[in-house]
């Protein structure tokens, strides 16, 4: 359960980097965020299903995990369904991917900091000796 607690505050923490720093990563959240409105809007109007279960098909269409509990009852659905689930994937499939990179960016920078610092914390601590112990 840490674990779990753990990823998802570096998973907060990447989006808050992204969000500031990062165009690209902004640009495609944006993205994916229309995209979820507009087919959760879509199934909502055209299929009559409730929003929260216009929401869930549309993250299930987007993440590939289909459960298939909601299926598309008419052609123009479908085809709306193919449409969606090719362009959202792979805006997800980008997203995802910018926050492991955020992720891993952030946690080599981390770690070269701690390093850099065990570093002069060594040196300073040679230096010592040497001006308490001059030979």
């Amino acid at each position: 359960m840490t674990s779990f607690f753990i990823s998802l505050w570096k998973l907060l923490v990447a989006t808050r980097q992204g969000l500031k720093e990062d165009e690209e990563f902004r640009a495609l959240l944006f993205l994916l965020t229309m995209l979820l409105i507009g087919a959760t809007y879509f199934y909502w109007h055209v299929e009559g299903w409730s929003v929260v279960d216009s929401l869930y098909f549309s993250v299930m269409t987007m993440s590939t995990i289909g459960y298939g509990d909601l299926v598309p009852t008419t052609t123009f659905s479908k085809l709306f369904t193919i449409m969606f689930a090719i362009l959202s994937i792979g805006v997800f499939v980008a997203v995802a991917s910018k926050l492991v990179t955020i992720v891993l960016d952030r946690d080599k920078s981390i770690r070269q900091k701690r390093k850099q610092i065990s570093t002069t914390i060594k040196s300073d601590k040679l230096n010592k000796e040497k001006h308490e112990h001059p030979e």
